[in-house]
């Protein structure tokens, strides 16, 4: 267990911490703010963003969609690069905070920004990132990850690099308020998720990283059980915060990670739009049962610790079934079919964009081949009905 981690992204939790972004930007740099489809200009979330930033030069980029794609992503590009702005403030989900990261990288680089994503280009400078989070889901507010979609070509791949991880974030559980359930629904999986791909691989003895997983996993599962309570400031305030310790990286240090989940629901949102957190609802418990080899003890061990269960030689099977309820509590599938045309077809789709993009051996042991990755789909692409 030999790791090396920081997080220094400054978290401003709590209601009414918007107003932080004042003092958080020095007032001499000029301040790009990105934002989505104009949700934050209903629910408040703009005027308070405008206010704390009263005494600030800035412009504004807006239109950044769910799965961000390079095409929108290259207009704030060339707007920062045009406007010679400082510092880029993100105000959304991880989607807007994804691109915002892009925009940071792509900005201090001469060629196409999609040279990052391809891997021709690693990102060792970018403009400085602040966050104003309006759905706790991904984390990405204080990680140094992102995933960015290029339309044209249905490719959807990762970056990750230390200098797009946020400088501060404002985590205000106030602006969950006006959020859609299925918007709740969705950051309460994707977080679930995160902790699993870190969680469920190899013991490792991290007790610490083990512990504080299990103690995560809890209460996502408590918090899905008490949905109907979520308009409710603690409720709201859990989930935020929750979200964010999922995946900021303390969890996934001196561990093993698994992430093919991941792989696989990227191809799925990719080609067939389908939300992120639910392609990976749809595709994690076939793969665990593929890889039951490897993940048995930590599987035992979350049944024991997370949901109770008492031993048994069938536990780690059971715990997957108690996995899949998790989702099904929310009224998320775990099957995909929303696609149309022949069960076959969309196989065969989705495993040549995993070739494609060289996802051949994947998992925290390379040992989801791609005949691996076309058994789980198998189990989880059902006939469509559409």
């Amino acid at each position: 267990m030999n790791f090396s981690y920081v997080n220094s992204t400054h978290i401003h939790f709590g209601q009414g911490q918007i107003s932080a972004i004042s003092h958080a930007i020095s007032t001499d740099q000029k301040v790009l703010v990105i934002y989505g489809g104009g949700s934050i200009k209903r629910n408040g979330v703009f005027d308070q963003v405008s206010d704390a930033l009263k005494h600030h030069q800035w412009i504004e980029f807006s239109g950044v969609e769910a799965n961000p794609t390079v095409e929108t992503l290259d207009k704030a590009v060339a707007l920062a690069k045009k406007e010679d702005v400082d510092v880029i403030l993100a105000v959304g989900g991880g989607s807007v905070i994804d691109g915002s990261k892009y925009v940071a990288a792509a900005a201090q680089y001469e060629g196409q920004g999609w040279d990052i994503l391809m891997g021709k280009h690693q990102v060792t400078e970018a403009l400085p990132i602040g966050v104003v989070l309006t759905l706790p889901a991904t984390g990405s507010e204080s990680n140094m990850g992102a995933v960015i979609t290029k339309a044209e070509t249905q490719d959807k791949l990762p970056f990750m690099s230390p200098a797009v991880l946020p400088a501060f974030a404002v985590l205000d559980p106030d602006v969950m308020k006006s959020l859609p359930e299925r918007q709740l629904i969705n950051g309460l999986v994707d977080a679930w998720v995160h902790i699993c791909e870190q969680y469920i691989t190899a013991p490792a003895g991290a007790m610490v990283q083990d512990g504080y997983a299990e103690a995560l996993l809890k209460n996502l599962n408590v918090l899905a059980g008490e949905f109907d309570k979520r308009d409710n400031d603690a409720w709201r305030a859990n989930l935020m915060w929750t979200a964010n310790q999922a995946l900021n990286g303390l969890i996934g240090s001196g561990v093993s990670q698994d992430w093919a989940t991941h792989m696989i629901g990227h191809e799925l949102t990719a080609l067939y739009g389908v939300d992120h957190a639910r392609s990976l609802a749809a595709v994690h418990s076939s793969l665990l049962r593929n890889q039951m080899q490897y993940k048995r003890a930590k599987l035992e061990q979350m049944g024991q610790n997370v949901f109770g269960l008492a031993p048994s030689p069938e536990l780690a099977e059971q715990t997957v079934e108690y996995i899949e309820r998790f989702y099904e509590s929310l009224n998320v599938a775990t099957r995909f079919t929303e696609y149309k045309g022949e069960k076959s077809d969309a196989i065969n789709a989705i495993m040549g964009q995993l070739e494609l993009h060289g996802m051949l051996a994947l998992g925290e042991n390379q040992a989801i081949t791609l005949d691996h990755s076309r058994q789980i789909l198998e189990v989880v692409v059902e006939s469509s009905t559409l």
